[in-house]
């Protein structure tokens, strides 16, 4: 019984890390659109000047520096942004980061059962490691693959319905 139960939990907590991490990939791609903004803005104001390579023959002042351009650049894209799209950008983030600590809290929870699992059945630290890491590939993998089938399957429904609207006569 004992086995099941840390099964149970081992499970139950990865797919608390696979469903955030697949919910935040839908809600993102739906605001895609707001990140256009983005896009037009840094268009807009440019690309953003280079750090001379000299600078990093003093490495903690060239990083004081490239993070002080970095962040100038990010405020001229900010300011070239309507009030609209600030505000799309602003809950862009915010959803972003929600599910983020999400997922981040369920990692955390599935560690945990991980390691009861591995604890349970006395096995070497490395395959632990190794038990972390194929989970945590299968949990995004499995985003990946149903964001790019929805992606494909929305394309083709569009493609049938464009191709049969060609095709009515008059």
């Amino acid at each position: 019984m004992h086995a099941v139960i840390a099964w149970s939990g081992f499970l139950g907590a990865w797919l608390l890390v696979a469903g955030p991490l697949f919910q935040a990939a839908v809600e993102l791609d739906e605001q895609g659109d707001r990140r256009a903004g983005i896009s037009r803005a840094a268009g807009q104001v440019g690309d953003q000047p280079r750090l001379s390579p000299w600078w990093w023959l003093l490495p903690p002042v060239a990083y004081v520096l490239q993070r002080r351009r970095q962040r100038a650049y990010r405020q001229r894209v900010f300011d070239a942004l309507t009030a609209e799209e600030v505000e799309g950008f602003v809950e862009f983030t915010s959803v972003a980061t929600g599910w983020a600590l999400v997922a981040a809290g369920a990692f955390f929870i599935a560690v945990k059962e991980t390691y009861e699992v591995a604890e349970l059945y006395e096995w070497p630290g490395w395959l632990f490691v190794v038990l972390l890491v194929v989970m945590l590939a299968g949990c995004a993998g499995n985003t990946v693959v149903r964001v790019k089938r929805a992606h494909e399957m929305v394309d083709g429904a569009r493609r049938t319905s464009t191709a049969g609207e060609g095709s009515s006569a008059p």
